[in-house]
């Protein structure tokens, strides 16, 4: 698996205090408020269980699965595979997102649950992939700008591989071309 990854292009260790630091931002701006933190899944799971920990207000966490990628490219059409459990009307909204790359996906999911009529809708991204923006999108709180590079690790995979990296590698090219 590891014999897989070409280089490490964000540690164990930082990956944990960039973390921290996003968490301590999310909680001073949040203060007084009970925020819904909203998980796309399947790639947050690793980033949101880390940021909650850090995330001292009251809050509460639901999930959406949302897709739009074959293989390593965006389809440019988003799908909705599991919606919220929870009614978001008049909640403020952190929504919780591996990486920010076309935005295509990122744009859509915001407008959708916009229509719900939440406070505010914020979003929360490990990483930003500016180079590969297509959507007008950007997040409010995010821990790394990265190049255009296919990474993986710390839950974002490659086929379902590769989430149990515990850091963010760049996958070799040769596994995914």
């Amino acid at each position: 698996m590891e014999q897989d990854i070409e280089r490490v292009l964000i540690s164990e260790e930082v990956l944990h205090e960039k973390v921290a630091e996003v968490g301590r931002q999310i909680t001073k701006d949040f203060e007084g408020k009970e925020p819904v933190f909203v998980g796309v899944l399947k790639g947050c799971y690793i980033f949101m269980a880390d940021l909650l920990r850090e995330i001292k207000i009251n809050c509460s966490v639901d999930f959406m699965a949302v897709s739009s990628y074959n293989g390593t490219n965006s389809t440019g059409a988003v799908k909705i595979n599991k919606d919220l459990s929870s009614d978001i009307c008049g909640k403020d909204v952190i929504i919780v997102e591996d990486i920010l790359d076309s935005g295509v996906t990122l744009n859509y999911l915001k407008n959708y649950l916009l229509v719900r009529q939440p406070a505010s809708v914020s979003i929360v991204t490990l990483m930003d992939k500016p180079a590969r923006r297509k959507a007008d999108v950007y997040a409010d709180y995010s821990c790394f700008e990265i190049p255009d590079e296919f990474v993986v690790g710390y839950g974002l995979d490659y086929n379902e591989k590769y989430r149990n990296v515990p850091y963010i590698g760049v996958l070799k090219r040769e596994i995914y071309s």
